[in-house]
């Protein structure tokens, strides 16, 4: 049975069920247990699993994620949250040169099967350290797997997903869409597989790859072009790494024209490497050049409303590029 629910109701109930259906599962990060988290996510669960599955850890979060490396070495599989995207630099060292590695530099005597949980995104007003995007910086890192869903329904699915892999998970979460993402999403338990990208809208003459939360503006943009004789494809990049190269380039050579939509900095971006993939194994079926959507290459999000408005991408942005590359 389905009902509509919030996307961040659809990771409280993923964390709960997977609780309830594995004792090995335990939470850990900033404010998680007696305050539910800073955007309750996890709002309930110290009062249903007590304090020795729900651990409130002090401000740091490299021994956050070094203390779930630790315990994934044992047996546990460990949920640690980072509170906002931006202040996940302290843990790179142990994600990067630990967590990611592990598997290889053990000849697959160990894995970490850690699943780390991000609040990220910019545009609402949150200033320098509470809006950053920064899935791009661990996409790179071979060893990691990268996914970012936009409805609650793949929230739910990826997150269980995400919990029973073998290797670790970073799981973007973009708060602007917490509570204003609402779908159907099954009671019982479910999976959506890490890997394949999700086809939102068929279209012939040309592909719109997106993520996060620019992929419902993309959608937006694409019925508006519909009403200017414009059909759109628009596929989802729900996974960022490893990322599904059959589902691109089947539709960039349906459609022969991509625009990639994204909220992040424009250089070195997810942008840019699915422009490379285009670029080396679909060149031929071009008819146009490859535009890119993105957020600008600014050392910050800013404070102030009016510029924080102006940093985004929006429907607008999009419907324009489009039309433009269409007219090829």
């Amino acid at each position: 049975m389905s009902r509509t629910i919030t996307l961040i109701e659809a990771v409280n109930e993923a964390l709960s069920q997977e609780m309830e259906r594995d004792d090995r599962v335990f939470l850990l990060g900033e404010d998680i247990g007696l305050s539910g988290g800073v955007f309750k996510a996890t709002d309930g669960l110290l009062a249903k699993f007590g304090q020795e599955r729900v651990l409130d850890t002090p401000l740091a979060e490299g021994a956050i994620i070094a203390a779930a490396i630790g315990s994934s070495m044992v047996g546990w599989r460990p949920v640690a949250e980072i509170q906002f995207a931006d202040f996940i630099t302290p843990a790179t060292d142990q994600i990067i040169q630990q967590a990611s590695k592990l598997r290889y530099r053990s000849a697959g005597g160990f894995t970490c099967p850690i699943t780390i949980r991000v609040c990220c995104g910019g545009g609402g007003g949150s200033g320098l350290y509470h809006s950053q995007e920064n899935a791009a910086w661990f996409a790179h890192e071979p060893g990691l797997k990268i996914v970012m869903p936009s409805t609650a329904y793949d929230a739910k699915g990826m997150l269980l997903a995400a919990i029973r892999d073998p290797d670790p998970v970073i799981f973007f979460e973009h708060k602007r869409l917490y509570r204003t993402v609402k779908d159907e999403v099954p009671e019982g338990d479910y999976t959506v597989p890490i890997g394949p990208a999700a086809v939102r809208r068929e279209g012939r003459d040309l592909t719109i790859l997106t993520y996060g939360s620019l992929t419902q503006p993309s959608l937006n943009a694409a019925a508006d072009l519909s009403a200017r004789n414009i059909e759109a494809e628009v596929i989802e990049i729900r996974t960022l790494a490893p990322l599904d190269k059959e589902t691109i380039l089947h539709s960039v050579r349906k459609t022969s024209k991509v625009l990639i939509v994204h909220e992040d900095k424009r250089t070195m971006g997810i942008g840019a490497e699915l422009a490379a993939i285009v670029s080396e194994e679909a060149f031929e079926d071009l008819d146009g050049p490859i535009v890119r959507v993105t957020g600008p290459d600014v050392p910050a999000i800013p404070f102030a409303p009016p510029l924080d408005k102006a940093w985004q991408v929006d429907t607008h942005m999009i419907v324009a590029a489009a039309e433009k590359l269409a007219a090829y």
